[in-house]
């Protein structure tokens, strides 16, 4: 498909699910991060016509990350009359999480916990609305190397741009006239207080993780392998313990 049937495809899909559900979803619920594939998702949501809830949700971000947020709730208002935006700051909320769990620190299990707590949030303004959290997560990162965080950024109701390589995200971004510097910016899932990268934690860039996903020869397949295998817990069925009849 080129990009422009793919906008077209995947909105009709999220407004044809909302509508189909035994209880019809009333509202979209979506975080933005200021990053292609949040801003993708959001913007293919708030096509669909239906109530779409945005929800930028700092937490000890870095200015120019939230700033993106900021700058893409902008132009989705200014865009589509049925879009509603809010800024909830998590930032006094992490704070007493942190400190009650102070016996238990760990630096990624903390990191982990900001994208739970957001997967939280999304969950009660979605609740509040009858509506339906919308997923963010592109294939190489879904389904590839699984980098997200389990019951945080994984924990959504739908997923409409999973079967969508990183690359693909761009060109639809293209074709949906994202902002440039959104495009522009270097992908990062905004849970460190250094502002690492997404490329420079998984040690490849993405063009590289999708050749190495697709071709078993490739000179990335093995790095790309092992990076899968530490996640694999993320993307298979979870574990039941089956009793013998």
């Amino acid at each position: 498909m080129k990009p422009s049937e793919k906008v077209n495809f995947i909105s009709k899909w999220i407004k044809d699910y909302a509508n189909n559900m035994p209880n019809k979803a009333q509202a979209l619920v979506i975080g933005i991060s200021g990053g292609i594939d949040s801003s993708v998702s959001s913007t293919l949501s708030a096509m669909t016509g239906l109530k779409t809830i945005v929800l930028s949700m700092p937490i000890k971000q870095k200015s120019q990350q939230h700033d993106l947020s900021l700058k893409h709730q902008e132009w989705l208002v200014n865009k589509f009359k049925n879009v509603e935006a809010h800024t909830i700051n998590l930032d006094e909320l992490f704070s007493s999480f942190s400190s009650s769990l102070s016996k238990f620190d760990n630096e990624h299990g903390m990191a982990n916990s900001r994208a739970r707590l957001r997967m939280t949030t999304l969950y009660q303004v979605a609740t509040t609305n009858k509506g339906i959290v919308v997923g963010t997560g592109n294939k190489v990162e879904d389904f590839g190397v699984g980098f997200y965080t389990k019951y945080g950024d994984g924990g959504v109701d739908i997923s409409p741009i999973a079967d969508c390589n990183k690359t693909e995200v761009w060109e639809i971004g293209k074709e949906l006239g994202i902002l440039k510097e959104i495009i522009e910016a270097a992908p990062t899932d905004g849970l460190w207080d250094d502002g690492r990268t997404d490329e420079g934690q998984l040690g490849l860039k993405y063009d590289e993780l999708e050749e190495a996903m697709d071709n078993p020869n490739s000179p990335n397949r093995a790095k790309y392998e092992t990076i899968r295998k530490q996640n694999l817990h993320k993307i298979e069925p979870i574990p039941v313990c089956k009793i013998p009849n």
